[in-house]
């Protein structure tokens, strides 16, 4: 079970962060993303940190967002910097452990997901 929260309503060039709680499972072993969906659109991939690795970036959001895993207290947090009216979406966290189901940057290769926090980034 995952449970995503503190997300809000700020304005451009502020900055809030994400969490994203596990429970259950030992996430230590499983790959952790953050995606993001606007309303009437795909979900799309934001960020992911494997096991015992580097957090990886979409473009879009690569030098102003910080991903990070707490292994010990079954937590990742999405630190969003420099926030943008596009950056306003609802972000999930996800988490996966069969890199057979897809690539990682895909909504299939996760077998768990969170609620959803809304963010929302105003001019």
């Amino acid at each position: 079970h995952l449970e995503a929260s503190g997300g809000g309503s700020v304005h451009t060039g502020e900055s809030l962060r994400l969490s994203c709680a596990a429970s259950g499972d030992p996430y230590s072993n499983y790959c952790m993303a953050w995606f993001r969906q606007r309303s009437g659109k795909e979900r799309e991939w934001v960020a992911l940190i494997v096991p015992i690795g580097a957090a990886i970036y979409a473009n879009s959001v690569k030098g102003r967002f910080t991903f990070s895993r707490d292994d010990d207290q079954n937590a990742v947090y999405l630190q969003m910097d420099t926030l943008k009216p596009e950056d306003s979406s609802m972000y999930y966290c996800a988490a996966g452990y069969d890199s057979r189901r897809g690539p990682w940057t895909t909504t299939s290769a996760y077998n768990y997901w969170g609620q959803g926090t809304q963010v929302i980034v105003s001019s």
